[in-house]
Order: structure tokens, then sequence, then C-alpha cells
């Protein structure tokens, strides 16, 4: 694990008002590309590129983007579930990625996952009330009577019956899927959530109760999100802070009501321009991207979103825009913002 010295130049949006309870320094993720006869690594995916962030305890920190733009990829990186190749990751004053495996088994008590697919996230074969109580017995919660109890009292918090810890997974409807994966979440009461797209498998009626639910739970039990999710009227509904990635670069970071109210780089412009209007005599002027997102194996040199850009000049090809604060807590990564 390489950690990089940081300077307060080098990452700005690290630096909000308020108690940290998570900071993210430069932050690499990179998958390997095999060939060859002998299948080394000839390239690499850069899914997550040096990106820096901060959450504040009790906020919902909302990351949006286009498929691909490595949304998951970072809340999977910050809870260790996938192995960053330099960076830091900051919880409680202490680099989680630098931690050894006993320490880290301890700490991942105040980090947990809410997965995207509720079908795909549990176990077919295990019953309900196993599949949430196994990370209590994991952590030491041996008797079997007292977990059950734990994960009866978790599930009627999400909302479904107590009875329901004998029940298997497809007994189940996607939104009630998705209430056990939340009461396993909770179940270890803690800090940090990374809620990874939680309702975007879900019908609408069902993504407004589980969008609300979660609200719920933050103010019950003082949790944190990120959270991460395609949907920009989700987003803007549920997050205190919104970031926008392109391309494993953060590009832009600020207040939802700012951001969605005064966007200031080209990309969030033309995501905020296909958001559907409730109103119908209402017209938004849609901004429409030409051409493809470029390979993140080979990205384009200065701003990667140049080669889409309706403001692109020479010094977008020949300098990479620092995330740099163009208003007050409104960070921005152009060099016309």
């Amino acid at each position: 694990m390489v950690n990089e010295q940081v300077t307060e130049e080098e990452q700005p949006a690290a630096q909000p008002n308020g108690d940290v309870l998570l900071d993210v320094r430069n932050l690499k993720t990179y998958y390997p590309v095999m060939g060859g006869l002998l299948r080394r690594r000839v390239a690499w995916v850069k899914a997550v590129d040096d990106v820096s962030f901060a959450v504040k305890a009790g906020e919902t920190l909302g990351l949006v983007g286009e498929s691909g733009c490595g949304k998951t990829t970072i809340g999977r990186s910050i809870i260790r579930l996938l192995k960053p190749l330099s960076g830091q990751v900051i919880f409680q004053g202490k680099d989680i990625l630098s931690l050894p495996r006993d320490e880290m088994k301890r700490t991942r008590k105040d980090l947990q996952i809410i997965f995207q697919d509720p079908y795909a996230s549990l176990n077919p074969r295990m019953p309900v009330g196993d599949i949430v109580g196994e990370g209590l017995m994991v952590h030491g919660m041996k008797n079997r009577k007292e977990r059950e109890q734990t994960v009866q009292h978790y599930l009627s918090v999400v909302g479904l019956r107590r009875e329901y810890v004998r029940r298997y997974p497809h007994e189940f409807s996607g939104g009630q899927r998705q209430r056990i994966g939340i009461a396993r979440a909770l179940a270890l009461r803690p800090k940090f959530v990374v809620a990874d797209e939680p309702v975007s498998a879900l019908d609408v009626s069902i993504q407004s109760q589980v969008l609300n639910l979660l609200k719920d739970l933050q103010k019950e039990f003082g949790l944190t999100y990120l959270f991460i999710a395609h949907d920009l009227s989700v987003v803007e509904y549920i997050s205190d802070r919104v970031g926008v990635m392109y391309l494993g670069k953060m590009v832009e970071l600020g207040t939802a009501q700012e951001l969605y109210a005064n966007p200031r780089m080209p990309y969030t412009q033309a995501l905020l321009s296909a958001i559907p209007m409730a109103d119908p005599t209402v017209k938004r002027q849609r901004i429409v991207l030409q051409g493809d997102v470029p390979s993140p194996i080979n990205p384009p040199s200065g701003c990667p979103f140049r080669t889409r850009c309706w403001l692109a000049q020479d010094i977008c090809a020949e300098k990479t825009p620092p995330l740099r604060e163009v208003s007050p807590n409104h960070w921005a990564a152009c060099h016309f913002a």
C-alpha cells in the first residue's frame, strides 16, 4: 500500500467545516488488464483516479455520475472490499487502509454497506435470521437466543415482521429484500454506511418508502451515509452534499441546494438538464453530450471531460484542472468554472 503525503492544496475538497468522520485522500483504485501469452499486466483501468473528499458525521454525501465513472469502486474501496492502489481513508483518526487484519475486523462493525441488487446480495440458502445475524455472530454474539432477539428487533425497525426470521429470501418481494439488506447493515450499529444504489432495482412506489426509511434510520441511529445513485432527483432528496464523478475523478462537489441551483461544471450542467420536470408547462433546455465516454484505460490528457465539452480550449488538453473552491463550499474541476 502506498500512502502519499498530502498537502492542503492537493485536496481542497477534504477540508469541510464541522466534525469529519471519514476523510478520503488521493484515493486511487486501478484494475489490471492482463494480456499476452503469459497473461501479464499490459495496462490499468483507472476506475478511481486521485479522488479526495470528506464526509461529516451525520450527513449524507451523494455520489452521481454515468455508469463506469467509479462511484461503486469508491464505496467498496473505502470499506476495503477492494484494495486501492494508493491513498488514505482516515476514519475516526485512523487510516483504515493500513490497519492490520485483526484491527480491521473490529473496525468493520462501524463500516457497513447496502448493496445494489436485493436479489444477488442475499444468500438463497440461508434463512433471514442467519443472514441478518451472521455479522453479530462473527463479532462475538455467540448466544443464539440473544442473536435472534436482536435480529427480530432490527427486522421490526425496518418495517418487517419478527416471524420473518424463519423465511428464505425467495419468499420476499424486491422491496422487502432490500429492507432485509438494510437490517443486516444496521445490526452491528455502524457509524458509516455505504448505500450503493439501494433503490435502483426497485419500483418507483417502493423507492420512496425505502428512501424515507433510510432518512428515518439516519435520525434514529445517528448514521452517516455515502449514497451512490444514478437518479439525480433521488440524490437531491436525500443528500446534504453531492459529488459528481466523471471517468474516475471528482469533478464537482457542493451542497445539494447550491449544486442543483448553480452547477459550475459543464458535465454537471448536462446531467441536471436531463432531469424530468413534473410541471409540463416548464421547458428545460436539454444539453445532449456528443460522443462516448473515453476509455478509463487510456483517458484523455488534461481535463477528462474535454472530448465532450462545448467549452473546451487548448488549455483543457494541456493541464488537468484542480478541484478548486469556486464559491463558498462549492468545488469544481474546470478551468472556466
